[in-house]
Parts: structure tokens; C-alpha cells; sequence
């Protein structure tokens, strides 16, 4: 096996959401752990791989149809850049991150307004001023990013200064609402970070009727009500019945003709899949009417499932019980935040197995284990991932990494259709 052939085994991606103004997503930053980093750096200040690596990993992870049409931000150096392989990533699917230390020169200069010429966009990293290092790169970018934790009259005069400039700007290391409204009152375009899961859970809050129908529903399935019960429930949600015969019959099933009865609906989807899509359905905010699939904790809670779902298939693979808690327990560890409760508070009002429960109050099991690797890959602490790999067998880094890009894959297909 060559280096790179193995580099592609031993490495590591996360990613970072970036949203639009009406928090709608527009693509990840990812970021590429290789085993030549430097144990302890911080995300923040690491640089991509190498082209030759990330290029590779790019192919024949099939990133670019995991990410659908979401854009992949990929942070460059100057060698990134200088080298040939940089080419083979598709301009339409890829934002070229400039994060260059040195003074560019007129042969770096070049090499960018090539590379513009070819269709790539550009974005120009961590942006402090309008020096002469700045002023070179600007003309060369559509995107500025900015970090938004940046204090005092920093953030207002750096954004002011490019307001006139057919730019985007971009906020980086956003971790609240707060922060995303001041940035957007600032005249930032996109936001990167997890503000979107940022928990505001208050114990004892009051849950909405279509929340509770949702809830009535789950624990309906969880005890095997029969087709009659369910169906009669859907009848008194009639925002839920409608969902659910649009999801029938979406494209993604395939089916001959229209179904119209909700019981040919149940029947159709499935049990399994019933509790799965109502479990992403009770994460949907109404700011998102009648496209709750677009909200990104709804894609953050989907993705978490499949991956979970997928890595306990690896470790047990004659199991299909544990695959299908595992994806249940994906999407209720962040229900806290969906529904600003505790999650001792949901558990009492949503019927799951021991296994989940554990998992979700003590990380205890399987579960727990995998809820706390998925976290940790959230969070890019590659250190901490690698000792839950080390003590979870057959899991390995690569198992991580292909879980990653079929995860994406899936939620970009088509999140509603719960798997």
C-alpha cells in the first residue's frame, strides 16, 4: 500500500454547517484530520491536508454527490493552491479558502486569478483589515470571512469597510443567536457554526398540541397500536395527515399510483419508518411551514442518526435492533434543544427502550459510546475520537469517514424519507 493509499484509510473529516440569512444551508466547511497533524491543534488554526490528499479523499469518498448542491469549503495554503491537484476538485462544488501566511506574490497571484478564471470561488480567511496583504486578495474572492467573536467596534468597522464591495461576508465562530442577529444587522450573507443547536432548555416548558400529537403518536407505535388507532389519530392531527400523504407519496417511494387513505399510507411507510420520520417531524421548527426538512437541526438530528445507525450496523451487524435504536437515540439527543426541555423530561412523556434511555442520560452501552464518538466528530476532537475507535472494535477511522459521506448522501437525498 503507497502513503497515500493509506493516509486515505487513516483520515478523519468533520465539517462545520454554514447557513444563509434565512438559515437555510448552503454547505460545510470540512475540515481533514491526516495522521501527519499535530497532536492538540486546534481546528481553528489547521490548515487542509495536502491537495494530492484532499482531492483524493474528495473522489473516492464521492463528497461532492454527498453533498448534493451544498458547497464544500475547503481551507488552501500556499502549496495547496501552487499544486496541479487543486484541479481536479469540481469549481461548482468547492469554495477555495485563501488562509495564506506569506506575502503573496505575483506567481501566487497568478495562479489565483487562474484558478478564478476556471470557476472556482474564493474566499478570503480570517480577515483583519484592509492591509496590503488584504488588498491583493480581495479582488481575486466573492466571499470575506470575518470571526464573529471578534469584540468591541472591531466587528461593525471590519464589516463597514467592505459594504460597498460586491462581496459576501461570511461570520465565522458563531455560536449563538444572538451573535448570528448582530452579524446579519451588520450586513453579514453567511453564518458558520452551530447557533442554529444552541440549547435554551427550560424544565417544565409547555409543549405545543402539534408537538403533543406528534408525542402521542410515537408512543402509539412504541406499544404496537393496531393500523385502526393510528389511522384514527392522523385523522385528528390533519396537519400531520396531510404531511404524512405527501411523504407517501413523494417520488422517493416509487409507487404506481396516488395513495389517498391514511391507513394505505401507514401501511405503506411502515411502522419502522413511520416512528422514524415522526421522530425528525417532532425536531421541525414552524419557521420552516411547510419544508420542515430544510431546518438544519432537523438535518443535524437526521445525520446524527444515520451515522449512528450505520456504525452500530458495523459493530453488530446481525442486530438490525441496535441499528434502529441507534438512529432513534441520534435524533433524541438533541430533541432537548428542538424542544427546550430536559431530556429526563422527554423520556418521561416519550416511551424508548432501556438501552436509549441509558445512553441518553449516562452515555452508558453501545449507545452511549456512539452518541459520544458522534459529538466529538461534531466538536473535530480527533483526539478523544480516536480513544472511543481504539475501544470500539471493528470500528476504525475509514469506517468513520465512509459513515460520514453515506450519511450526507442520504439527508441531502432526501431527509424526510427517514432511511
Amino acid at each position: 500500500m503507497n502513503d497515500l493509499a493509506r493516509t486515505l484509510r487513516e483520515i478523519l473529516i468533520s465539517r462545520q454547517p454554514i447557513l444563509d440569512q434565512k438559515h437555510l444551508l448552503v454547505g460545510y466547511e470540512l475540515f481533514f484530520r491526516t495522521p501527519t497533524h499535530v497532536e492538540g491543534e486546534a481546528p481553528e488554526n489547521r490548515l487542509a491536508a495536502t491537495a494530492d490528499v484532499v482531492c483524493s479523499a474528495y473522489a473516492e469518498l464521492g463528497l461532492s454527490a454527498a453533498l448534493g448542491a451544498h458547497k464544500a469549503f475547503i481551507n488552501t495554503d500556499e502549496q495547496f493552491i501552487l499544486d496541479d491537484a487543486v484541479e481536479l476538485l469540481p469549481p461548482a462544488g468547492v469554495v477555495l479558502e485563501l488562509d495564506f501566511t506569506s506575502f503573496p506574490d505575483e506567481a501566487l497571484l497568478a495562479r489565483c486569478r487562474a484558478l478564478r478564471d476556471r470557476g472556482y470561488t474564493m474566499a478570503l480567511s480570517r480577515y483583519t483589515g484592509l492591509d496590503e496583504r488584504a488588498a491583493l486578495l480581495l479582488p481575486l474572492v466573492s466571499i470575506v470571512k470575518i470571526d464573529a467573536s471578534s469584540g468591541g467596534q472591531a466587528l461593525p468597522q471590519l464589516a463597514g469597510g467592505l459594504a460597498r464591495l460586491p462581496l459576501k461576508l461570511l461570520a465565522e465562530k458563531v455560536e449563538t443567536r444572538e451573535q448570528m442577529e448582530r452579524c446579519r444587522a451588520l450586513g453579514f450573507h453567511l453564518f458558520q457554526g452551530y447557533y442554529f443547536a444552541e440549547p435554551r432548555i427550560v424544565s417544565g416548558r409547555r409543549l405545543s398540541s402539534s408537538q403533543l400529537g406528534v408525542i402521542r403518536l410515537i408512543n402509539m407505535i412504541a406499544r404496537d397500536a393496531e393500523v385502526d388507532e393510528l389511522e384514527d389519530s392522523f385523522k385528528r392531527e390533519p396537519g400531520l395527515a396531510v404531511n404524512l400523504l405527501r411523504l407517501v407519496n413523494s417520488v422517493g417511494f416509487g409507487l404506481g399510483r396516488k395513495v389517498e387513505s391514511l391507513r394505505h399510507a401507514v401501511n405503506v411507510l411502515g411502522r419502522r419508518q413511520l416512528l422514524r420520520w415522526l421522530q425528525l417531524l417532532l425536531m421541525a421548527s414552524p419557521e420552516y411551514g411547510h419544508s420542515p426538512e430544510r431546518n438544519p437541526l432537523l438535518q443535524l438530528a437526521a445525520l446524527r442518526g444515520r451515522l449512528m445507525e450505520l456504525l452500530a450496523v458495523r459493530i453488530a451487524p446481525t442486530e438490525r435492533t441496535l441499528g434502529d435504536q441507534a438512529f432513534l437515540c441520534g435524533i433524541m439527543s438533541l430533541m432537548p434543544i428542538a424542544l427546550g426541555l430536559p431530556i429526563d423530561e422527554i423520556i418521561e412523556q416519550i416511551a424508548v427502550t432501556p438501552e436509549i434511555q441509558q445512553a441518553l442520560q449516562h452515555r452508558d452501552g453501545k449507545l452511549g459510546s456512539l452518541l459520544d464518538l458522534i459529538e466529538l466528530l461534531d466538536r473535530s476532537d480527533w483526539e478523544a475520537c480516536d480513544r472511543i475507535l481504539a475501544d470500539t472494535p471493528p470500528l476504525t477511522r475509514a469506517a468513520l469517514t465512509a459513515a460520514l459521506t453515506e450519511g450526507l448522501a442520504w439527508i441531502h437525498a432526501d431527509v424526510g424519507a427517514a432511511g
